[in-house]
């Protein structure tokens, strides 16, 4: 157990960085971090009675390598998607197959789902349609859709490791769920609502022909 308020700077310092976007160097990363813990660390000690007073770092410091090791995959899939879509591009057959792929995830939480989803419309050549809670799925609109697996293959990674950040019920070692495709040209997903009143309509529909049904005029005849 340590003092929560010294890993709060730290945490700050990190913030600090992202929110500058320094070069991807040595002396501007270490000198705005430096920055970040010279203003951080005051602030984290002000405010040092607004959260625990004590935390356990181990589990911490694993999610501090899960965070650096989703965001190292991610990174490669951004660039190899960038290259991927460039060459579609300026290929003049112009390869490109879109379909829409409905990506079941074990991460539940509302952060992790997040997460997820917000990695894959920043990917160029896919982007997030919508979320089904009911089946905690994703629909994943994609630019070419002839490989499916490879296209879910860096999702499942990221998983991998959201899992981990956000401290899921599952776990990486359970198995992943089985994915769906949807024709080419498929756009947009159902509403959930939509579905909702589909379906009710529907049963109103069913309960009004069983009650002509059995007012003995035999009920509708027309298949419907």
């Amino acid at each position: 157990m340590t003092r929560r308020w010294p890993v709060i700077g730290v945490v700050f310092a990190l913030l600090w960085v992202f929110v500058r976007g320094v070069d991807l160097a040595l002396d501007p990363l270490l000198g705005q971090f430096l920055l970040g813990l010279a203003v951080g660390m005051p602030v984290a000690f002000l405010f040092r009675r607004l959260y625990a007073e004590e935390i356990e770092l181990g589990p911490l410091l694993r999610s501090v390598a899960a965070v650096a090791g989703y965001l190292v995959v991610f990174l490669e899939e951004v660039v190899v998607a960038n290259l991927n879509v460039a060459y579609r591009v300026l290929w003049p057959s112009m390869p490109i197959e879109p379909e829409v792929i409905l990506v079941p995830l074990r991460v539940e939480t509302d952060v992790g789902v997040t997460t997820i989803a917000n990695s894959i419309t920043i990917t160029p050549g896919t982007i997030t349609l919508d979320h089904d809670p009911e089946a905690n799925a994703l629909y994943v609109h994609v630019i070419d859709g002839r490989d499916p697996e490879a296209i879910v293959e860096p999702i499942r990674a990221w998983e991998d490791y959201a899992l981990s950040i956000f401290d899921e019920e599952r776990s990486p070692a359970d198995p992943a769920p089985e994915i769906a495709v949807y024709p080419a040209g498929y756009q947009n997903p159902p509403d959930p609502l939509e579905r909702e009143e589909r379906a009710e309509r529907r049963t109103e529909a069913t309960d009004e022909h069983d009650r002509h049904g059995g007012d003995g005029d035999g009920g509708d005849t027309d298949g419907r």
